[in-house]
């Protein structure tokens, strides 16, 4: 199944750079960056492709891993190596991640799923409170 993942995420990654961080299928027409990790373990440069958004001048990710009972890797990677950069379009910038704490990681996180239902059942499929991170841009 990783195999099967890393595939899935390297043609978006593809993708997202051949197109100026734009992409089809299910990410057509949402904002989506490539989120770069340093790996908790390995050490090793990390690349998902992750919906964002943008509110009140801030930039949020959603560590929802579509309604998995365990968290995404990249959100293990960040906890452990805060310092990420994020390829946003054809920009690349450079970010501390920060977890939200209740009750704002609950709002945020209400107001992607206004924008974009399928994270609502996200959060119905798992138990656990689905983190949400504020890229802080240097």
């Amino acid at each position: 199944m990783a195999d099967a993942a890393t595939d899935w995420n390297q043609k978006i990654i593809d993708e997202f750079r051949a197109n100026e961080g734009r992409v089809g299928g299910g990410f057509a027409g949402a904002p989506l960056l490539l989120l770069h990790t340093t790996g908790a373990k390995s050490g090793r440069e990390r690349i998902s492709p992750v919906m964002y958004l943008r509110e009140d001048g801030r930039t949020y990710v959603f560590a929802s891993k579509a309604g998995a009972d365990t968290h995404p890797d990249w959100y293990h990677n960040l906890l452990a190596n805060p310092e990420v950069t994020a390829e946003i379009g054809t920009e690349t910038h450079t970010a501390t991640a920060t977890p939200l704490p209740d009750p704002d990681r609950a709002r945020i996180y209400a107001r992607q799923s206004e924008l974009y239902p399928r994270f609502a059942e996200y959060q119905e499929k798992t138990r656990r409170p689905i983190p949400v991170v504020e890229l802080k841009f240097h």
